[in-house]
């Protein structure tokens, strides 16, 4: 009777519960987030109801709330009302009342009106899991006593914090206050390791804000994402349909003109273009200017490091004058600097009409060329064989 019907050693107990806890991360990542929050893959209705009911056993959450919870993160992201910014309300609170603040918003009954659309409204939905929510915690904990004995109820107690520590606290609060950046979004997220396999991929959280309605994660070849990995498997299974991935760049190396193809390619691919602009202009350029400067000029140069790729949304007043006293200082600097701002403008001119945004990157093009800057000339002539069409 103390010891259950499976009667575990105490490492068995330990095994049990990373088992236990990771099925409730893949249920999280795969259903709520990938399938349901941004219908990035299709789920068979028997995996579908599967990741449903054991989510009611060991969260009792309901699919609508979380689902309405994240989008409108999306929505107003690090805004007053981002229902769980780090940036707005400190890391601490999110990393250690994260749920609290789900709990908070859940009751916020216009966000579940106007994000919570097209979640399940089945009889189970609204009979059981809406309706009893508890009552899945309850049968888990009945289950864990009989399968561990007297060990089920801390089995059961490490269940029901799993989520709200990992998920409400760690993704929400350090997936967007510390840890690196593939791509350069308007919000603060972050990428906190390149190995998402604890909370199922969900620890590239940057990559996701890049790609809200990609299925996977993972971008780089060191990257891996566990969740990706189930899908794949669940896919050749014929049990999931994946319906969209991030942009890949198409760059054909015989084609020298900007076109509509050019523009509509380099602003599908925007988030790359500016990353490889970071990495192949930007990058090189600070390195050559770092090692010609004097000390004091090297000062100002480490300030202003961090802010030379950075989204002008996300710069601070005190970043912006550390940034101009290094631009001061470099003509080099400050050129390749103009002309990523200038790029990133290009996007927004798209509102007025493709020929005006291809004029304008035609034009960005052909002066990038004529800088005298190599970095920036090389990466001008790669732009121009940015494609939709194959190579």
């Amino acid at each position: 009777m103390f010891d259950g019907l499976l009667n575990l050693s105490v490492w068995g107990c330990l095994a049990a519960v990373l088992v236990l806890t990771h099925v409730t991360i893949a249920s999280v990542t795969i259903y709520l987030h990938r399938s349901q929050a941004h219908r990035a893959v299709e789920l068979h209705p028997a995996v579908s109801h599967s990741f449903r009911f054991w989510l009611w056993l060991t969260t009792g959450m309901i699919t609508r709330e979380w689902v309405a919870i994240h989008r409108k993160h999306h929505a107003r992201c690090e805004t007053e009302e981002d229902p769980h910014s780090p940036q707005i309300l400190g890391l601490r609170t999110v990393l250690w009342e994260g749920a609290e603040l789900y709990q908070k918003e859940s009751k916020n009954q216009e966000t579940l009106t106007r994000y919570g659309a097209g979640t399940p409204d089945d009889w189970l939905e609204r009979n059981l899991y809406s309706r009893f929510p508890i009552g899945g915690l309850v049968v888990m904990l009945a289950i864990d006593l009989l399968l561990f004995g007297l060990a089920g109820i801390a089995i059961w107690a490490v269940q029901m914090l799993w989520i709200p520590f990992w998920a409400a606290g760690v993704i929400n609060g350090v997936g967007h206050f510390w840890g690196y950046r593939n791509y350069e979004t308007k919000d603060a997220a972050t990428n906190i390791a390149p190995w998402g396999i604890l909370i199922g991929g969900e620890e590239l959280h940057n990559n996701h804000h890049a790609f809200p309605t990609s299925a996977k994660l993972s971008s780089k070849p060191w990257e891996f994402d566990i969740g990706w990995a189930y899908i794949r498997v669940l896919s050749l299974l014929g049990l999931a349909r994946v319906r969209q991935l991030a942009p890949e760049p198409n760059i054909c190396s015989d084609k020298d003109s900007v076109d509509l193809d050019t523009l509509r390619a380099v602003v599908i691919n925007r988030l790359h273009v500016m990353a490889g602009y970071a990495k192949n202009v930007t990058s090189p350029v600070f390195r050559q200017e770092l090692r010609r400067a004097d000390s004091s000029y090297r000062v100002l140069l480490k300030r202003a490091r961090a802010t030379l790729s950075r989204e002008p949304v996300r710069v601070g007043e005190d970043d912006r004058r550390h940034l101009e006293e290094a631009l001061t200082g470099s003509d080099t600097l400050r050129t390749v600097y103009e002309f990523g701002q200038r790029l990133q403008q290009i996007w927004a001119r798209t509102a007025a009409g493709p020929e005006q945004a291809m004029r304008a990157l035609q034009e960005w093009c052909v002066q990038a060329e004529g800088s005298g800057v190599q970095a920036l000339q090389e990466f001008a002539r790669t732009l121009r064989g940015y494609s939709l069409r194959s190579a």
